[in-house]
């Protein structure tokens, strides 16, 4: 069978270069809504894995969803304290961090107000968190009124600068440093000191306990020995884990309002391309009857103008998911489903976002460009030439 020349199928595109760049157009805006959608589930799951450290390891009371929700005692944190596989420093100290962790709402620049997780922490919770680097003024002293911020949080909330003073859980507090959490979800968070924190907040009980593991292989051991344990109705999770869970329902929901949205937008886009077509089979039936008296197959014909809707996708394909790569210096904040508080992430253009676009604006063009295609190729050269 001989095919159809590529330049025929391009130069008919140029030809209608007006039709061409509007249909192409109206699928790039919903390629760039697609491409959106996934680009922000892979920046909240970015934000959310990057919190986590592979070899820290969370505790949490069995059920509960979120560290807000857990309650861990004072007896079933010292018995964390002994459990095998626990790091210790050069001073023999265990390395572990008893943390209570509340919800507070806080006003933004802005006017309005938002949730805020405020974590309460020890010397050793900061030194498990590597990816925290101080950026202004200095660490919180413990036992003091003093708190440390996110750079979201001073970046989005009034007030929050060094040496200013937040009113909050019947007390002030002074803001004595703000903290780059290199893109991680502590970028979103306030910390203050676990006691000072567990008495203003009125928490009985801690939110969770962190400890490093003495050795990569030292988790089972652990787990086993708190499912050992009738006093420990806890889970033990890696942190990289604990994290992953946390952006699961927020990736998810977005994923599902996000693919509802562009399979609406999507039916347009097939429609106006499916219009663009038959438009083109009507203007040419003398085209098409000169083609196929000159020897070329209804298979060839069929392929030329389908050719042309995938000429007409690629290039909307091509610019909606470029603009949706500008995005990627755009931090935005949005309300985490698991906590109910705000947490700042940016959209993360990938190689899969890239390619389930492309794979999106293609099959757009199949199926806007089949129908007009088969009819193109199901026209008899006689009526095309009677037609002509």
């Amino acid at each position: 069978m001989r095919a159809i020349p590529l330049s025929y199928v391009m130069r008919n595109l140029w030809v209608r270069r007006v039709t061409t760049a509007l249909t192409a157009g109206g699928m790039a805006l919903v390629v760039f809504v697609f491409a959106t959608v996934l680009m922000m589930s892979e920046g909240i799951s970015e934000t959310m894995v990057a919190t986590g450290q592979s070899d820290n390891v969370v505790v949490m009371r069995k059920g509960a969803g979120t560290e807000i929700n857990s309650n861990i005692t004072r007896d079933q944190a010292n018995a964390i304290d002994t459990l095998p596989g626990v790091a210790t420093d050069n001073q023999g100290r265990k390395l572990v961090s008893r943390e209570a962790v509340a919800l507070n709402n806080l006003p933004k620049r802005d006017g309005s107000t938002a949730n805020v997780i405020m974590r309460g922490m020890s010397e050793f919770g900061i030194s498990m968190r590597p990816q925290v680097k101080l950026i202004e003024g200095r660490m919180f002293r413990p036992g003091t009124s003093e708190i440390v911020a996110g750079k979201a949080i001073a970046k989005g909330f009034a007030n929050v600068e060094v040496g200013h003073t937040l009113h909050f859980a019947g007390r002030d507090w002074t803001v004595v440093g703000i903290m780059d959490a290199d893109r991680s979800a502590f970028d979103s968070e306030v910390w203050l000191d676990a006691h000072q924190a567990m008495q203003a907040f009125r928490r009985p009980a801690y939110s969770t306990i962190l400890f490093r593991l003495s050795h990569s292989d030292a988790l089972d051991a652990a787990r086993q020995a708190v499912d050992a344990d009738p006093r420990l109705q806890l889970d033990v999770k890696r942190e990289t884990q604990f994290y992953a869970e946390q952006s699961e329902s927020m990736s998810s929901f977005i994923k599902l309002l996000g693919m509802s949205l562009s399979v609406i937008f999507s039916i347009g886009a097939i429609v106006g391309a499916m219009i663009t077509m038959f438009a083109a089979v009507a203007s040419r039936i003398g085209e098409i009857g000169t083609l196929r008296a000159l020897g070329f197959r209804r298979e060839a014909v069929l392929i030329a103008f389908l050719g042309e809707s995938l000429g007409l996708s690629l290039v909307g394909g091509l610019s909606g998911g470029g603009a949706g790569s500008r995005l990627q210096s755009v931090d935005v904040a949005t309300v985490s489903c698991a906590t109910f508080s705000e947490m700042a992430f940016r959209f993360r253009f990938t190689a899969s976002v890239a390619a389930q676009a492309m794979a999106f604006a293609l099959f757009m063009g199949v199926v806007g460009g089949f129908i007009p295609a088969w009819r193109a190729a199901r026209l008899s050269i006689i009526e095309c030439l009677r037609q002509a």
